[in-house]
């Protein structure tokens, strides 16, 4: 390296003499760069990077340096004392999880990367997490970012030299160095990379000698699709599919690849092949090129610079300024710009790869220094147009365009504000705008978007951000110049505008439907862009108030320049009720109408903030009175009102879809801010400026009902009459509106946060809420604030969720009163179920049904006309019409919602005259509805009062009878208030009286109706209770499966006799009785009921068989199919095959009926492989939807009694060691009818050795009683093969085959296996061990254990004899086995299990079937538990050998049996054991507690016989349920006593066991050893806050790639490994096919069931087999109680531990597989996802 680095330094101080320095190097690296890069089709890239390093790079650095670098760098160090930057800077990729922070951040653009959001202040405050699209960068260290902690604790300067003083310290050798290399190098990179010669290279790096050799490159386009271009490229360079797709994902990733290395011909050649298969009819061919290999090896090294340039700059702050001013300098001949302008005007041209160089180093360099962020900022503003234009033709996406630098700029107030100020910034965006929306002007200069290009369109719209985020911080301080540069812009702005009023007009079609339904959807997403823009623009307005009548002042004259739907007829006088109004007609429904008005609904906003600025004292001086005409100003919005009621009312319905859409936004939560709610404003504002009477007037005719209410039209045609009827309901609901919606701040005294709790309020009374709910429900700020958590607590309380669901915000009862059922912000469906809600509230509590309207908060003085809408004659004549139609009862005149809408007004106005009189003596009260209300109309008997009371009585009208009685109490009220003078208090008193007295009756008649109500409930309740009760009596055998009842057949003398504790063993002589009847079963398919015998047809319970790694004690472990398994279990359970049942029964018959149904239908279902595998017997429980794959028979079993007699003199006679004796000359006598085999000779003479066997007879064993087998019919014996096959074929994951010697084994095993898992939850739980089991889960264990034991039935007889003798060889010598394995390499309860289900096997004998007696079965149990318990402790003991509890000598017997043991044991272990003096008793005890737990479990569901009480009591501690298991398993409560019980054979058994080479080699630490008792499987710690595991996966890196690409980290929780899912780097083959890095950790980790967690999603991953999978909700909640997949909403998560728990549960008991097929169910995919390859 030396060398290579004194070459470096010479060559710099060679060209440090030249006389061209430039020229010299630019020489060099003509020569050199071909000669590193490019050399062949596939570079190396190590050993490139390794040769640019050592020839180009190292020179470069010597020569900036004039020295070594490193002696330059510590130099340089120790000039400048600090050269660490302050702003972090770092550049965010796609998908990478990004902070920011609601307190603090200027506005939500301003983020955080992962780490210094650890480091920082507001890891405490209210922060949101996001995945960033790319491309943007940390904002850390930025002052203007941030309201506070700016910088994180690495960032943070504290006390160090200030950054400035750093130029003035370097060194001016340095300095001009770093000047005239960066200058060079940043030219020839820009050079390089807008080079457009394919072939040639400029005359400086023109190598001598010219190669021939060409690339062929792709480069990337965003409209073919991945699979397009692999197949275009197998097709065209004729590559496998492999390198296609490698090919593919590089150019996708890079923007460009060399596919092909070459003469100029041949590359000509894949060129046309690649455009000719890639084109298409819609599609344009690939974008192919040929490249000269020296054009493509500069290129690539320009690139590599740019990585160089930022190493560089990390040296010091000096070298990067000097890199910006050279960037920023202009070119020597002034027509160029200067060459960072010339690679942002060339960004759309460049490839990825390029763009991202690029952009990096613009992050890097110029945006990281305040003055050249403003001058880069300076020149992207004056090249905007150029840029946006070039975006807009180009087709990468937006992350990748240099346009995406605009949020780095505008955003940031100060540059914001200077832009506006020097750049003209907002005339120079919406210049852009205007330019690229020219072509869709139509000849009235209005926008009209008929058959635009969605894409560009698309584009276009993303300019308007930039607007957003130039408006985002309004000033504080304005300037004369920030004066008129805004207003400059908002008068183009308002041009934009222009063409926006009144376009897309619509005319009422009639007669035929509209042909072509219009475009509109471009008009409205054109809206919602500009809805944060117009409120930007007004809050700017607002903030001072000059600039805010001069802004009403422009829009005012905007609104009167277009000349949009002008009226076609002259003025004409209408009358009504002796009022005149002069006014010109018009037709909603014959007349164009636009629901577009921009202009009108700004200058209502801006009016109501000049009456709130009390800036509109002075709108004199700026607007001529005569011309702010308020009729004509709000004749489009009420056209608009109008629109929107006749739709509603079906008149338009011949104009289609499109119209009902453009209504249902215009008062939809995304549009109605700048839309309707505007439209309500600028009709409130004509309201308080006009004659009452004839803005009611007006409002008649423009609904097209003044004729109807002045009594001069009628019709007979019914759909017009109901036309009327709604038009009117409509016409209502607008007067309400207008008259009660105040909460507006300037139109009534409110405050923003006033209007958010009215939202809210009105939001909980349709139903309690979750809080993302009620987000999505209210309108936000462009910050997407909705300032509902300041609001919220007061008017709601917060319920927690439980185990699923979300929290939920209830309505605090004293804000009900607030309630309006008529509130503005009502959708239809919204308006009903609040209505209905409240009404459901108020009978429950007893209270009349009338939804009273609110008191509303008063108008403001400008507005305070307004109220006098509810006493003009027009309003009293409107109301007496109505109820005229209803008292005439002409049904169809009138309609209940109608009525219900008069009564509110009548309500609304007799509040308003209610509260006018409280406040104000009588004289002065001008309001006077409740006086005109009982005169006009009077002298007839038709005044409205008369009318009120005339209703009350109708039938039709019964649920509004409450609101009636509500408002002739009202008058009452407001009558006493206008009689009685004297003090405002007395009024209250006296009226609330009167208003009780009227309430008294009606309250007791409503009591009385309730309680009646109540005693009907309670009744029907008690009638339920009864059924109840009845049902489970009379269903006894299925809520009770204690098995005592039906014991009771016995005779009663026998039972008696026993002591009662006797009968409570389950195993041995005293054994007590045998039961395990079934009791009648109800088969769920057809209903019928049916006994459970041996000769009647077969009934089975819906089962499922999986393999399962839940109990592993060595996790991950790959199993060979060859080896010891499946005969013997090793001990750490690694895989074993575990039998749920969800316990539903069925006749054998029905469900083979169900199962071809299920087969047939589903065959044709779209996906249905995903939910069922129906190849491998899947089908769900017609019940309970359980995923089942099998069914296991229920076998009838006779009770039976043992004769004690008898069996004490057996007792008597039959030793273990006389046992053991008989066993191996039966077996040895049994060898005959089995293979002969060589070694059996050994294993015989063993055997005689140990054991004398010289008296035991061949068929001695039949001496103590045999007995006929049970004969079963052919239905059951056919259902045993089923349930068998399917486990023999899932355990074994192998072809069925009802003839391997394995099928047994494997039932066996099912058996011992779900056993010891059930045994593990329970432990896990806490739980009894009897009688905490549902009774499906113990029906189903029962069913699997008799299936297990009669499963030998279906075998041939030789095959489980020969397999007894196998398992039996572990515990004494066989005469005909030999190497049985040690006893430290077996699960001794799985052997338990197999011996005691295969012993009576070896009764058979040649000619006649026979199995053992009750006395023999007694016998056998006894004998095999005690061999196989004696076999366990001394696994526990071998296995304990590092037991650190070594206590001194205990006392007792049991301390005296257990060191005799101990001592034989030491002696025949080699000594190994020498060392450990002394063990403790209590842990041999706690090791062999599971399996005595599992033996008890199993030899209850075996005999039925009951457990002792205590058993099933509450969880005993282990040291008390010791005893009690030793009693029911008749073994002796010390269990060291058992050697001494069988004393002799016990000690030779020691010695055999203890004498195996294997088990010498494991305590020598050569093997493992699993301890007792195992450890029990959870799944992994999770940390409490979800931040910990994104930044975990933040430093994840993929094993097998090491590009930056977005990963997706993904988090086994079964074993915490992090894997690299859903990427084709780390895909590996598992039977023959790729899949995904998941689905093979899940075939090793969980036996082909996976539980992940995705982390940057937040959500979990349940996978089954390589097809099947779920998404399921993290157990992340946030502080509303609520789950965030995808980190949508991005609040800070918290763990929530029941719900972990809850996964816990369904992963140890087995339901993962259930849990994908329901979710599978409720989704009904139609598009599958490939779960293989995640």
């Amino acid at each position: 390296m030396m060398a290579e680095s004194l070459n470096g330094v010479q060559l710099s101080t060679k060209w440090q003499d030249a006389s061209n320095r430039e020229a010299a190097i630019l020489c060099y690296m003509g020569e050199q760069v071909p000669l590193i890069y490019c050399l062949e089709a596939e570079p190396q890239q190590g050993e490139e990077e390794q040769k640019v390093e050592e020839r180009l790079l190292c020179p470069l650095e010597c020569f900036l340096f004039g020295e070594d670098p490193c002696v330059g760098l510590e130099k340089l160090q120790q000039h400048s004392g600090c050269s660490s930057a302050q702003q972090c800077g770092r550049v965010f990729k796609e998908g990478e999880t990004v902070y920011s922070c609601r307190d603090c951040a200027i506005d939500p653009t301003c983020v955080l990367c992962i780490e210094c959001f650890q480091k920082s202040v507001h890891k405490s405050h209210r922060y949101k997490m996001h995945a960033s699209a790319g491309g943007g960068f940390c904002d850390c260290g930025d002052l203007e970012a941030w309201k506070t902690g700016p910088c994180c604790s690495q960032h943070d300067p504290g006390t160090s030299v200030n950054m400035e003083t750093d130029e003035c310290v370097m060194d001016p050798g340095l300095r001009e160095r770093a000047q005239m290399l960066f200058h060079l190098l940043l030219r020839y990179t820009t050079d390089m990379l807008v080079w457009e010669e394919t072939n040639e290279l400029s005359e400086e790096l023109k190598p001598k000698v010219k190669q021939d050799t060409y690339f062929c490159v792709l480069y990337n386009d965003e409209h073919h699709s991945y699979d397009h271009v692999i197949y275009t490229l197998q097709r065209a360079i004729a590559c496998d599919q492999n390198q296609a797709q490698i090919y593919t994902a590089l150019i996708d990733k890079e923007g460009r690849k060399a596919v092909k290395r070459g003469t100029l011909g041949s590359c000509q050649q894949a060129k046309d092949n690649i455009r000719r298969n890639s084109e298409h009819i819609i599609q344009k061919p690939l974008r192919v090129e040929i490249l000269h290999t020296a054009v493509m090896a500069h290129q690539t090294f320009a690139l590599r610079l740019g990585a160089w340039f930022q190493k560089i700059f990390g040296y010091s702050v000096g070298l990067r300024e000097v890199f910006c001013q050279v960037a920023l300098e202009p070119a020597a001949d002034n027509n160029n710009p200067c060459l960072i302008s010339r690679l942002m005007l060339h960004d759309a041209k460049l490839y990825k790869g390029a763009r991202k160089v690029v952009h990096e180093l613009i992050f890097s360099s110029l945006l990281m220094d305040t003055e050249y962020k403003r001058q880069f900022a300076m020149k992207f503003t004056e090249h905007y147009k150029q840029l946006q234009e070039d975006f807009i033709c180009d087709d990468h996406q937006r992350n990748i365009s240099i346009t995406a630098l605009s949020v780095q700029i505008f955003t940031v107030p100060t540059l914001a504000r200077q832009l506006i100020e020097e750049g003209s910034v907002i005339k120079v965006i919406v210049d852009t705008v205007m330019d690229m929306m020219r072509e869709h002007l139509d000849s009235n200069q209005r926008f009209h978007f008929q058959g635009h290009n969605p894409d560009k369109f698309f584009r276009v719209q993303v300019i308007f951000h930039d607007l957003r985020y130039i408006l985002i911080s309004k000033p504080s301080v304005w300037t004369e110049t920030l004066r008129e540069k805004f207003l400059e812009g908002l008068h183009v702005f308002l041009r934009f505008l222009c063409c926006m009023q009144g376009m897309e007009e619509v005319k009422r079609q009639l007669g035929q439907h509209v042909e072509v339904e219009p475009e509109w959807e471009a008009g409205f997403s054109l809206q919602m862009q500009l809805r944060y823009i117009l409120a930007m623009f007004q809050d700017w307005c607002s903030s001072d108030e000059r600039v805010l009548l001069l802004a009403f002042q422009e829009c005012h004259r905007a609104l009167m320049s277009c000349t949009n739907q002008p009226f076609r007829s002259e003025p004409v006088d209408n009358y009504m009720c002796k009022q005149i109004l002069h006014t010109r007609l018009y037709k909603v429904s014959q007349e164009p109408v636009s629901i577009h008005l921009p202009i009108s609904r700004l200058l209502a906003g801006l009016y109501v903030l000049l009456c709130q600025t009390g800036a509109i004292q002075y709108l004199p001086d700026f607007v001529d009175t005569v011309q702010l005409n308020f009729t004509e100003l709000a004749e489009q919005p009420l056209r608009c009102v109008v629109l929107a009621a006749q739709v509603c009312a079906d008149m338009w319905r011949r104009n289609g879809l499109s119209l009902v859409s453009q209504v249902y936004y215009y008062q939809d939560l995304k549009c109605r801010d700048e839309m309707f709610d505007k439209d309500i404003i600028m009709l409130q504002i004509a309201a308080s400026k006009m004659d009452p009477n004839h803005f009611l007037m007006l409002v008649l005719l423009r609904f097209e009902l003044f004729d109807i209410f002045n009594g001069n039209s009628s019709s007979k045609d019914q759909e017009v009459l109901k036309q009327w009827n709604r038009l009117t309901e409509e016409m209502l609901y607008l007067i309400i509106v207008i008259v009660g919606e105040r909460y507006v701040p300037g139109i009534s005294h409110v405050t923003k946060e006033d209007v958010t709790m009215r939202e809210v309020i009105h939001l909980l009374c349709i139903q309690p809420m979750a809080h993302s709910s009620l987000v999505k429900s209210l309108p936000d700020n462009e910050s997407h604030e909705t300032w509902l958590e300041t609001v919220v607590p007061k008017v709601a309380v917060f319920k927690k969720p439980g185990v699923s669901g979300h929290g939920l915000y209830e309505l605090k009862k004293e804000c009900l009163k607030e309630f309006n059922p008529f509130f503005y912000h009502y959708s239809r469906p919204q308006h009903s179920k609040a209505e209905e809600a409240q009404k459901k509230r108020r009978t429950q509590e007893g209270s009349d049904k009338a939804l009273r309207p609110p008191v509303p908060p008063p108008f403001c003085p400008g507005f305070s006309n307004i109220v006098y809408l509810l006493c003009c004659d027009i309003f009293i004549h409107i109301l007496r019409r109505i109820f005229q139609k209803a008292v005439e009862d002409c049904s169809s005149r009138w309609t209940e919602p109608m009525i219900q809408r008069a009564l509110h007004l009548v309500g609304q106005a007799l509040l308003e005259e209610k509260t006018q009189l409280e406040s104000n003596s009588t004289e002065e009260v001008t309001f006077d509805f409740s006086l005109k209300a009982q005169k006009t109309g009077s002298e007839h008997g038709k005044s409205l009062f008369h009318f009120l009371t005339k209703i009350k009585s109708l039938p039709s009208l019964k649920a509004q009878n409450d609101m009636i009685t509500w408002n002739l109490q009202m008058f009452e009220v407001v009558k006493c208030l206008r009689e009685k003078s004297g003090p405002v208090t007395s009024f209250s008193l006296d009226h609330s009286k009167m208003e009780e007295c009227v309430q008294d009756k009606e309250k007791a008649e409503r009591k009385r109706k309730a309680e009646a109500a109540k005693a009907h409930r309670q009744k029907i309740m008690a009638q339920m209770s009864a059924m109840q009760k009845n049902f489970i009596e009379s269903n006894k055998m299925l809520y009770d499966n204690v098995p005592e009842s039906s014991s009771q057949s016995d005779t009663a003398a026998s039972v008696e006799s026993l002591d009662v504790d006797e009968s409570r063993v389950a195993v041995g002589p005293q054994q007590g009785v045998c039961s395990t009847d079934w009791g009648p079963q109800i088969c769920i398919l057809c209903q019928e009921e049916q006994e459970v015998q041996a000769q009647a047809p077969a009934m089975v319970l819906t089962a499922c068989v999986q393999r399962s790694t839940v109990l592993t004690q060595d996790r991950g472990k790959t199993l060979s199919p060859e080896g010891g398994y499946p005969l013997f279990m090793p001990p750490d359970l690694a895989v074993g095959t575990h039998t749920g049942s969800c316990g539903h029964v069925m006749h054998a018959t029905c469900w083979q009926k169900y199962f071809e149904a299920v087969q047939n239908t589903t065959r044709n279902r779209l996906h249905a492989d995903l939910i069922i595998d129906l190849e491998n017997g899947e089908y769900m429980c017609p019940l309970c939807k359980s995923l089942c794959n099998t069914v296991i028979p229920l076998i009838p079993v006779e009770p039976s009694k043992l004769n004690y007699e008898s069996a004490e003199l057996v007792g008597q006679h039959l030793t273990l060691e006389r046992w053991v004796q008989i066993m191996s000359s039966r077996i040895r006598g049994l060898r005959g009818t089995w293979e002969t085999d060589k070694n059996c000779k050994e294993a015989a003479e063993e055997a005689m050795v140990l054991f004398d066997e010289s008296q035991a007879d061949f068929r001695s064993i039949l001496s103590f009683g045999v007995q006929e087998p049970p004969k079963f019919s052919r239905s059951i014996t056919e259902m045993l093969g089923v349930c068998s096959t399917t486990v023999h074929r899932v355990g074994l994951q192998t072809a069925p085959n009802d003839l391997c010697p394995y099928v047994p084994v494997m039932s066996w095993n099912t058996c011992a296996y779900t056993i010891q898992a059930i045994e593990s939850m329970l432990q896990e739980e806490g739980k009894a061990l009897f009688g905490s089991l549902q009774n499906r889960q113990l029906s189903g264990l029962k069913a699997l254990v008799q299936f297990s034991a009669f499963q030998r039935l279906k075998s041939r007889k030789a095959v489980i004899q020969k397999h007894f003798a196998d398992m039996l060889a572990v515990l004494v010598p066989v005469p005909t086995v030999v190497n049985a394995p040690s006893i430290l390499e077996v699960d001794f309860f799985h052997l338990l299990v197999g011996l005691i289900l295969s012993i009576p096997a070896l009764y058979q004998e040649e000619a006649v079937d026979l199995q053992p007696s009750a006395v023999s079965t007694a016998f056998n149990h006894l004998y095999l538990l005690h061999l196989v318990t004696m076999g366990h402790m001394l696994q526990v003991l071998l296995a304990s050998h590092d037991c650190a509890v070594i206590r001194g000598p205990e006392e007792g017997d049991e301390a005296h049996a257990a060191a005799e043991i101990f001592s034989i044991m030491s002696q025949h272990t080699d000594g190994l054991r020498a060392g450990v003096s002394g063990f403790s008793v209590e842990s041999v005890k706690r090791g062999v507690l599971p399996f005595l737990r599992c033996a008890a479990l199993f030899f209850n569901c075996l005999t039925g016989v009951p457990p002792p009480e205590e058993l099933s009591g509450t969880a005993e501690s282990p040291e008390s349920q010791l005893p009690l298991l030793c009693s029911y398993l008749s073994l002796p409560s010390n269990l060291f006593q058992l050697f001494q019980e069988h004393r002799d054979v016990g000690i030779t058994l020691i010695k055999r066991w203890c004498g195996n080479s294997a088990i010498s080699k494991a305590l020598k630490g050569e093997s493992q050893i699993i301890r007792y008792p195992r450890k029990r499987n959870r799944l992994i710690d999770l940390p409490e806050d979800y931040s910990v595991l994104l930044n975990q996966a933040s430093h994840f890196k993929c094993p097998n790639s090491s590009d930056d690409e977005r990963k997706h980290p993904t988090l086994c929780l079964q074993c915490g490994v992090t894997l690299c899912a859903q990427s084709p780097c780390c895909q590996q083959q598992l039977n023959g096919e790729e899949v995904g890095a998941c689905t093979a950790h899940a075939a090793i980790c969980g036996a082909g069931v996976g539980m992940f967690l995705r982390v940057r999603e937040c959500e979990i991953i349940l996978m089954a087999s390589k097809t099947r999978g779920s998404p399921h909700p993290a157990p992340y909640l946030d502080d509303y109680g609520e789950t965030d997949p995808q980190l949508g909403r991005g609040n800070p998560l918290h763990l929530c531990p029941e719900r972990y728990r809850k996964l816990l549960h369904m992963w140890q008991q087995h339901c993962v597989l259930e849990e994908i097929a329901r979710s599978l169910e409720l989704l009904n995919v139609m598009f599958p996802f490939e779960w293989q390859m995640l």
